[in-house]
């Protein structure tokens, strides 16, 4: 049987995409107000990686990242994982913080399409499962897991890395990375520099895009409206990162930008 996402009480239904589904590769365990989804070959730490989560909640505890909810996170001997905390952004974050509302839950959501876009060879980092709190009705915070990836974000690769041999390799392996994401069906609504990230693999680089909460998925290749909206929040956030081009060059500019 396919796992589908779990029950998370009446009010709580699953994502709103249902031919992205998880599979058998996943388990769900329920802990009290708390559903952990996993991916099997780690299910066996369960009870330990909802004690770290339920630790990185607290309002105490600052991990890194954009918002500061980012973790890595050891248990056993099981991989190393990355856990983002699900936070708010805006103004509306000295509100709410990391409360979210609606039937949807997004790390459920992401898990989901995470898996999805791995299967179809897209270049994102693994996806090791999810967790979602209930706090109330309709309400719920959470976390999205990945296998964590040793490697800098785009933006700080280009920041130290100044041999333009290697800067010019590692954008066009960025910009294919996007244009096969593009080929086969994923919008990702969120890109920018930090939600790329480069790795070492082996003697040259790997890229892997980050952060599908608000992603969508199509059963064909994007249109190129769509494509061209995702190239256009990249540059966006070059330039906002990069205004006055210290690290990112007119060369670097027109491969970023789709053209």
């Amino acid at each position: 049987m396919r796992e589908r996402f779990p029950a998370l009480g009446p009010k709580m239904r699953r994502a709103t995409q249902p031919d992205w589904q998880l599979g058998s590769d996943f388990r769900t365990f329920n802990f009290g107000r708390r559903v952990l989804v996993l991916y099997r070959d780690i299910a066996r730490f369960a009870d330990a990686i909802v004690s770290h989560l339920s630790e990185f909640a607290r309002a105490s505890t600052t991990g890194t990242g954009n918002r500061a909810g980012a973790f890595r996170l050891n248990v056993g001997d099981a991989p190393e994982l990355f856990a983002r905390r699900a936070k708010r952004g805006g103004l509306i974050r000295y509100l709410l913080t990391d409360l979210y509302f609606g039937f949807d839950p997004r790390p459920l959501r992401e898990l989901a399409v995470t898996v999805e876009a791995r299967r179809r060879g897209i270049a994102v980092a693994d996806p090791m499962g999810a967790m979602v709190e209930r706090a109330g009705f309709g309400a719920y915070r959470g976390f999205f897991l990945t296998r964590a990836i040793a490697g800098l974000t785009l933006w700080e690769f280009l920041q130290t890395d100044d041999d333009p041999i290697v800067r010019e390799l590692v954008l066009r392996q960025v910009r294919e990375a996007i244009d096969a994401m593009h080929e086969r069906g994923l919008f990702h609504a969120d890109l920018n520099l930090n939600n790329v990230m480069v790795e070492n693999a082996s003697e040259s680089f790997a890229v892997k895009l980050l952060d599908l909460d608000k992603a969508r998925l199509e059963r064909g290749a994007l249109s190129m409206t769509r494509r061209q909206a995702n190239y256009a929040r990249l540059l966006r956030s070059a330039r906002r990162l990069d205004p006055h081009g210290r690290h990112i060059d007119a060369a670097a500019l027109k491969i970023l930008s789709g053209a």
